[in-house]
């Protein structure tokens, strides 16, 4: 039994693919962004995960007022994010 199989590690293929895809590996991605609630009105600082891809949509909660936002961030080839927070129709 191949090592990869039996731990489910990714093979040398699956690395390429994921560098094609994201091709921020210098290490210099966002980590983190400073938004204003679209419902409270505050300053919040969340965490980005750029593992996740170059676009990314996701629902998360104000830490302040918990109303959910749509989160929508966008890597650049420089790692840089543009980061959008919108109110969500999610109840």
């Amino acid at each position: 039994m191949d090592t990869n199989e039996s731990w489910n590690l990714p093979d040398d293929d699956d690395d390429a693919t994921l560098d094609e895809e994201f091709p921020l590996g210098d290490g210099v991605a966002d980590l983190s962004s400073e938004v204003l609630c679209p419902y409270c009105g505050e300053s919040v600082e969340i965490t980005l995960d750029p593992g996740s891809g170059t676009q990314q949509d996701y629902v998360e909660d104000c830490y302040v007022c918990c109303r959910p936002w749509h989160v929508s961030v966008t890597y650049r080839e420089d790692g840089s994010a543009d980061v959008h927070v919108d109110a969500s129709d999610e109840s």
